[in-house]
């Protein structure tokens, strides 16, 4: 008997050794390759070696990697940013996009509240002034932050935080971010606003929101016009939010009183339109630079990918549902259910697919039920396309116009929970239903025709009209074909109406067989199932 492998996990940029050790603990191979991310040949040359890729932003995890990485599952990135790994190309290969949004939140944060501070008071100047032997106290006179109003653009899980500091130094906070509710803004002390009451009302504006089509460029020349004289600008967040030539002209023609950028469109920033302003303050995107944060994220990207290589608990990721450790025991033989599910449909279908609709019922409507619905999406789709698995089976289904829908039912007869898939395509519809005999997955339902069968490797599908000696005749034809059936399993809509045979057998069937079952009398339809 062969013992499992552990696996493997390449380390191709700095993270501490308590990182490495949690990777240990939990029963990973760590191969540890620091400096490894500025070598992209020897990077190509041995990535498919490894079960997962762990990276800060000095390994470029492209197309080319995530090609060559043959058995890569999961590649994690110790901290926020992702611009550095290429997440479609890693997700039409299957493989997990994880990243560390909270281990540098507060330090982000406080770098934010600190550029605030550098603004209103003018330290970095006043510090290089009197470094140089002067004493220019009139030369830098301030302002209080007390009573300002701080207009947050973004209040996710930064934002939440700037705020929160912000309250306690008495600022007012109004945030801009479509997916803040009124209930969390009240929980937060915040006031919910519109971006153009936000631009029209605050002396402060900070940026915590991620770059994306709809960001870019939020505070653009148009935007920044609508703002207050003498606002200041802070961001923090992302380079490309600010358009830096806009943000020029406004500091330019004293619209905009004073900015601090800790991002920039264009990094490392080694040459720049407002290097020398007196009241601009540039750091170099230094906001997760502290111990405490470099050693948080570490730890949890660490944690993340233990969890998701054993375990199978997926936290974090970009392209495919979370997945709790905790959750992953529980759900694990309901995932296997709907793979299984849709594998035996998906082997059915002989048109091309128009919808999928994934019906919960009973205690597993009541569970997380996205992996479920990735797991049945990619076992319609395996029969039909290569290198399907949950991660990139949603992505597969939405780039040929598959419509995907769920239906959650509270109760289901005669079973503590079930799950159903209804398939549309060009010609016909197609369900089958299944639910779990212990932790063992069966089908309970084919094409609304009642019966149970286990999924073994081979199967043969046999759909007919219900007619006497038709089981007999079946069973002669296998026979004579040298076929050996393991279990029979049968099921009618009604007697003399239309019947299904699930025949579990030991070897694949061949075509010629095949074709001798369809000359049957009474035959619609057969196919061999393997799963």
């Amino acid at each position: 008997m062969s013992v499992p492998t552990k696996p493997v996990v390449l380390i191709s940029d700095a993270l501490s050794e308590r990182a490495i050790n949690v990777f240990k603990e939990r029963g990973v191979e760590v191969d540890y390759q620091p400096t490894l991310g500025g070598d992209k040949e020897k990077l190509l040359s041995i990535i498919d070696q490894y079960d997962g890729l762990a990276v800060r932003s000095a390994t470029k995890a492209n197309k080319d990697v995530t090609k060559a990485g043959k058995n890569l599952k999961v590649i994690g990135r110790a901290g926020i940013g992702v611009d550095n790994i290429d997440i479609p190309a890693a997700t039409a290969k299957g493989i997990v996009v994880m990243n560390t949004p909270f281990g540098n939140a507060i330090t982000t944060a406080e770098h934010a509240i600190a550029m605030m501070f550098s603004l209103a008071r003018k330290i970095p100047q006043a510090n290089q002034s009197t470094h140089m032997g002067k004493w220019e106290k009139s030369k830098f006179m301030g302002a209080e932050l007390y009573g300002k109003t701080l207009g947050l653009i973004g209040c996710g899980n930064i934002g939440s935080i700037v705020a929160d500091r912000a309250i306690g130094l008495k600022l007012r906070v109004i945030a801009f971010d479509p997916f803040l509710s009124e209930k969390r803004a009240l929980e937060l002390g915040v006031e919910k606003v519109e971006l153009d009451d936000l631009l029209n009302r605050a002396d402060i504006i900070s940026l915590h929101t991620p770059l994306t089509d709809k960001t870019k460029d939020i505070l653009g020349a148009k935007n920044l016009a609508k703002t207050k004289k003498g606002v200041h600008i802070i961001n923090c967040a992302r380079g490309g939010l600010v358009n830096e030539t806009a943000l020029k002209a406004g500091l330019d023609s004293g619209h905009i009183a004073a900015a601090a950028l800790d991002v920039f469109e264009v990094e490392p920033a080694k040459e720049h339109a407002l290097f020398g302003y007196d009241n601009v303050v540039l750091t170099p995107h230094l906001g997760a630079s502290t111990r405490e944060a470099q050693e948080n994220v570490a730890v949890q990207v660490a944690e993340q990918m233990a969890d998701y290589l054993v375990r199978g608990g997926v936290t974090n990721a970009l392209n495919m549902p979370s997945v709790s450790p905790e959750e992953a025991p529980r759900l694990k033989p309901f995932i296997e259910l709907a793979d299984s599910l849709g594998l035996f449909v998906g082997q059915l279908i002989e048109s091309s697919i128009k919808g999928i609709e994934i019906i919960f019922s009973g205690e597993v409507a009541k569970l997380n039920t996205k992996p479920l619905t990735a797991s049945a999406v990619a076992g319609i789709l395996k029969p039909m396309l290569s290198d399907v698995n949950i991660v990139n089976a949603p992505s597969l289904a939405k780039e040929r116009g598959v419509a995907i829908a769920e239906t959650y039912r509270d109760e289901v007869e005669n079973f503590d929970s079930m799950i159903r898939l209804r398939i549309i395509t060009e010609n016909q519809t197609r369900s089958v239903s299944g639910a779990l005999f212990g932790s063992v997955p069966r089908v309970i339902d084919v094409r609304d025709v009642a019966m149970e069968a286990s999924f073994t490797p081979h199967m043969l599908f046999v759909s007919n009209k219900d007619k006497p000696g038709f089981i007999g005749a079946l069973g002669v034809a296998l026979g004579d074909a040298g076929v050996n059936i393991a279990t029979f399993n049968l099921g009618r809509s009604a007697s003399g109406g239309d019947a299904i045979a699930l025949v579990a057998v030991d070897e694949a069937v061949s075509e010629a067989t095949l074709a001798k079952v369809r000359d049957l009398d009474h035959v619609t339809q057969v196919k061999a199932l393997r799963f």
